[in-house]
This record gives C-alpha cells, sequence and structure tokens, in this order.
C-alpha cells in the first residue's frame, strides 16, 4: 500500500457508489403512485375547463375590427365641455 490516501478515497468513492445502487434499487420496487399526481391531474382538468370557458367568452366579444369607431377628438371635447357647462349651471341655479 504506496498511497493510503488513494486507497481510502477510492474506498469511500466505492461505498458511495454502492449506497445509491441500493436506493436506486429500492425506489425501483416502489409503485405506489406519488398522492401529488392526483392534485396535479386535477388541476391540469381545472385548467383545461378554464381555457374552454375563456375561448367560449372572447368568441362573444366584439373584435376590435368591428368595434364602433368613435368620433373624432374635437367632436367629443366639445360634448365633454357643453355637459359640464349645463351640470355647473344646474348647481348656479340651486
Amino acid at each position: 500500500m504506496r498511497r493510503p490516501a488513494a486507497w481510502l478515497l477510492g474506498a469511500f468513492a466505492a461505498a458511495g457508489l454502492l449506497r445509491r445502487r441500493q436506493q436506486h434499487v429500492a425506489h425501483e420496487g416502489d409503485t405506489s403512485p406519488d398522492p401529488r399526481a392526483d392534485e396535479l391531474r386535477r388541476k391540469l382538468a381545472e385548467s383545461r375547463a378554464i381555457v374552454e370557458e375563456r375561448e367560449e367568452f372572447e368568441a362573444a366579444e366584439t373584435t376590435v375590427d368591428q368595434a364602433y369607431a368613435p368620433d373624432d377628438p374635437e367632436t367629443r371635447r366639445r360634448a365633454v365641455h357643453e355637459a359640464g357647462r349645463a351640470a355647473a349651471e344646474r348647481m348656479r341655479e340651486r
């Protein structure tokens, strides 16, 4: 035994490999389903239903190219000012 450190390191590596292999074999025999899997399946089914509802909702919406085109800004500005003046007049009358 010329280099005891190398032998010691090799022994630790071999022990680690054996332990890892035993853990792997132990997990292969475990066929019980993960309890989180059912929860994930339920959430996935919910999300699919939500996507279908959203698509149905969006189908009823008016698209941008079919939407009503508003008046030009100047006409809108005049209408807002007239409404404001009318409201101010009603307040003065009281």
